[in-house]
C-alpha cells in the first residue's frame, strides 16, 4: 500500500455526542459489509458493559476502505476517566475528528482529550453533529469550537480548520447545515483532502508499542503504528524497554494489519502503516520495537497520574463462594495483574496483607468498570470506601481538583449551588441556556463523590453532570459526610415482610422479603443519624383465636437498588461494598456488634 494513500485518524468527542454512530455510518459508507448482512448499531461498542452504558471504555481501530485510499479509524473513549485510554492511541493518528453536539457545543471532556491531540501536533477537522436536533445553534457552536481551541494554545495551521455540519444518524454530513445532502461521503473527501499522510521518520526501523490484545491461540499481540523503517515477518528486533531502557532481543514471528473488522496477514508493513505483530516476548504498552543493530529508543507515553483508591479484598462473609468460581486473594491478584499490562492508568499497591491490595486509578467511573467487569468474569470481592490521593507539594497538603460543569433546569439551580458549596466547590461561571442552567464550579475530587447521586434525586433525574481532572491544590478542608446512620442487621436468616412493615418508621430500606441476610449486614438507612442494630428475622407469632381485622393489610415500600457506583459512593468508612457475580451488598467491616464497639474505641 502506498503511503500517501493511508490516513489515520482519531474520532474524539464528548460522551454521548454520537462517536460510535459516526464510526458505524463510516464502515456502511466503505462498503465493508455485504448487501444481506445487517450489523445492528454501535458496532464498535463489542463489548457487554459499553453497550449497556451506551459509552466507549476501550480505544479499538477499524480499517475502512474509499476509492483507493485506506482510513484507519480509531474509536477513542469520551470519557476522562478513561483517559489512560485516549493518550496512548492519539500517538498512531496524523489528525482527528473533532466531534461537537450542535446543541450542546463542546464540553469539559472534548476539552481535555482536544488539548491532549492539540499538543501532539494533529491536524483537527471539526464535525457539527446532530444538526437535526430542535433549537440548535450550529453556527454559534463553530465559534465556540475556534474560541477553544484559541484557548489551547492551537497553531495557525490548527486553527485554521474544515468543519462539516451533518447528522451521523441520519448519515449525511455536508459543508453546509442549511443544504442536507444524501450521504456521508463529503466528510469522507473532507478527511482525504485535509488530514495528512503519515510522516515518515528516516532511518531505522522504530514502532511505539500503543495497544495490545490477547489471543488464545498466538498469546499477546503487539499493536502500533510503523514510525520508520518498516518492518517484515520472521524479523530479528530489539525491544527497548520503557521505564529501563533495557534491550531485550526478540524475533516477529507474523504480522498483520488491520482490514475491515478483521486482520490481514502480511509479509511486510511499510512506515505509516498501522500493524500488529505476533511472538514478541514480554513487552508492554509503551515499549520500543526496533532494528537489532541500531537499536533508538522513541519517546514513551506519559500517562497522567491516578487521583482515587479503593480498598480490594477478598470476599469473607458469610455468603462468600456461594455464586462466584474466583474467590481466593490469588485470583483476585493474577486478575489485576493482567488488567494492569493493557489498563495504563491502574496502579495497584500493597497492604502489608496478603489478602487485600490498594488500587489506584483516575476516578469511581474507571474503578467500577473493572469491578463490574470482573463479577461478570465470575469473581467475588470485597471493595472499601474510596478514597482520594493527598501529595505534598511544596510543604502543603495538596489534593486533586476537578472542574465541574452541571446543566440543569433553573428552578433547581440554588439547590444544586447550595450542595456544591457545602462540598468546598467555587463556582466560576454560570450562564443560562434555554430554560436550563449551566454552573461551572471548582471542587475537590473527594467533593464529587456521591454527587450525581444526590443531583439525579433532586431533580428528578434531570441533571447532567460531568468534570475533569484540573490540577492539584492546597486541601480545602473537611467535607460533611452522610449524616443518616445504617440499619444493620443482627442475626443471620431471611428478611421477613411482618418484621420489614414494623420497621418501617425507622428508615428506607435496601432489600425485599425473603432475601437472605447475614449479621453485620447493611440493609437499610437510618431516620436518625447513628447506626442502628434491628432484627427482621422476626416472624409473628400465632395463637389458635383470631381476632377481627387484627391483620391489616401490609403496605412495604418498595426498597432502593443500588447501582455499584452507587454503593460505592454511598457507603462510609466502616463499610465495605461486597460483590458476587449475582448481587452487590452493603456490609460494616466488623460484623459483630461487640466487635464494632471495640475497634471504635
Amino acid at each position: 500500500m502506498d503511503v500517501n494513500k493511508i490516513r489515520n485518524i482519531a474520532i474524539i468527542a464528548h460522551v454521548d455526542h454520537g462517536k460510535t454512530t459516526l464510526v458505524d455510518k463510516l464502515l456502511m459508507a466503505g462498503k465493508l459489509f455485504k448487501d444481506h448482512e445487517t450489523p445492528g448499531e454501535l458496532i464498535m461498542d463489542s463489548n457487554d458493559l459499553e453497550r449497556e452504558r451506551g459509552i466507549t471504555i476501550l480505544a479499538k481501530n477499524v480499517s475502512v476502505r474509499y476509492k483507493d485510499y485506506k482510513i484507519n479509524v480509531i474509536d477513542t473513549p469520551g470519557h476522562s476517566d478513561f483517559g489512560g485510554e485516549v493518550e496512548r492511541v492519539l500517538n498512531m493518528a496524523d489528525g482527528v475528528l473533532l466531534l461537537v453536539d450542535a446543541f450542546e457545543g463542546p464540553m469539559p471532556q472534548t476539552r481535555f482529550v482536544l488539548q491532549k491531540a492539540l499538543q501532539l501536533g494533529l491536524k483537527p477537522i471539526v464535525v457539527v453533529n446532530k444538526v437535526d436536533k430542535k433549537n440548535c445553534t450550529p453556527d454559534e457552536v463553530h465559534e465556540q469550537v475556534f474560541e477553544l481551541m484559541f484557548q489551547l494554545d492551537a497553531t495557525e495551521n490548527q486553527l485554521d480548520f474544515p468543519t462539516f455540519y451533518g447528522s451521523a444518524k441520519n448519515g449525511w454530513m455536508s459543508t453546509d447545515w442549511k443544504t442536507p445532502t444524501d450521504s456521508i461521503v463529503p466528510l469522507l473527501d473532507g478527511i482525504i483532502e485535509h488530514i495528512p499522510a503519515p510522516k515518515i521518520g528516516e532511518g531505522f526501523t522504530q514502532m511505539l508499542i500503543t495497544s495490545l490484545e490477547y489471543s488464545a491461540y498466538t498469546g499477546r499481540v503487539a499493536i502500533g503504528r510503523v514510525h520508520r523503517g518498516g518492518i517484515k515477518a520472521g524479523q530479528p528486533v530489539a525491544l527497548i524497554k520503557r521505564d529501563t531502557k533495557a534491550i531485550v532481543k526478540s524475533k516477529i514471528k507474523d504480522l498483520y494489519v488491520f482490514e475491515g473488522f478483521g486482520k490481514e496477514k502480511v509479509e511486510e508493513v511499510k512506515p505509516g502503516e498501522i500493524c500488529a505483530l505476533v511472538g514478541l516476548e514480554g513487552f508492554e504498552i509503551g515499549d520500543t520495537v526496533a532494528d537489532i543493530d541500531n537499536p533508538e529508543a522513541m519517546q514513551s507515553i506519559k500517562i497522567d497520574e491516578p487521583t482515587m483508591s479503593m480498598l480490594f479484598t477478598i470476599n469473607n462473609s458469610p455468603f462468600y463462594g456461594k455464586e462466584g468460581k474466583f474467590v481466593t486473594s490469588r485470583h483476585i491478584k493474577e486478575r489485576l495483574e493482567k488488567e494492569l499490562e493493557k489498563n495504563l492508568a491502574l496502579r495497584v499497591g500493597d497492604t502489608g496483607s496478603a489478602d487485600s491490595f490498594m488500587v489506584f486509578g483516575r476516578g469511581v467511573l474507571h474503578l467500577s468498570v473493572l469491578i463490574e467487569t470482573m463479577r461478570r468474569e465470575g469473581y467475588e470481592l470485597q471493595i472499601g470506601q474510596p478514597q482520594v490521593i493527598f501529595k505534598e507539594i511544596d510543604g502543603v497538603k495538596s489534593e486533586p481538583i476537578e472542574e465541574l460543569t452541571i446543566d440543569l433546569p433553573e428552578v433547581v439551580s440554588g439547590k444544586a449551588i447550595e450542595t456544591v458549596s457545602q462540598r468546598k466547590g467555587e463556582m466560576t461561571n454560570m450562564e443560562p441556556k434555554g430554560d436550563r442552567m449551566i454552573l461551572k464550579f471548582t471542587i475537590p475530587s473527594r467533593g464529587i463523590i456521591g454527587l450525581r447521586n444526590y443531583l439525579l434525586n433532586v431533580t428528578a433525574g434531570e441533571a447532567i453532570v460531568t468534570h475533569r481532572f484540573l490540577e492539584y491544590q492546597p486541601y480545602r478542608g473537611e467535607i460533611p459526610g452522610r449524616i443518616n446512620g445504617s440499619l444493620i442487621v443482627m442475626e443471620q436468616g431471611e428478611a421477613i415482610a411482618y418484621s420489614l412493615n414494623n420497621m418501617q418508621d425507622r428508615g428506607k430500606f435496601f432489600i425485599e422479603a425473603g432475601e437472605p441476610i447475614y449479621e453485620g449486614q447493611v440493609v437499610g438507612e437510618n431516620n436518625r443519624s447513628g447506626d442502628l442494630v434491628i432484627n427482621i428475622t422476626k416472624t409473628k407469632k400465632l395463637t389458635n383465636m383470631r381476632a377481627s381485622g387484627a391483620d391489616e393489610k401490609m403496605r412495604i415500600a418498595p426498597p432502593v437498588k443500588f447501582s455499584l457506583e452507587e454503593a460505592l459512593e454511598y457507603i462510609q468508612a466502616d463499610e465495605y461494598v461486597e460483590v458476587t457475580p449475582k448481587s452487590i451488598r452493603l456490609r460494616k467491616i466488623y460484623l459483630n456488634e461487640s466487635e464494632r464497639k471495640r475497634n471504635s474505641k
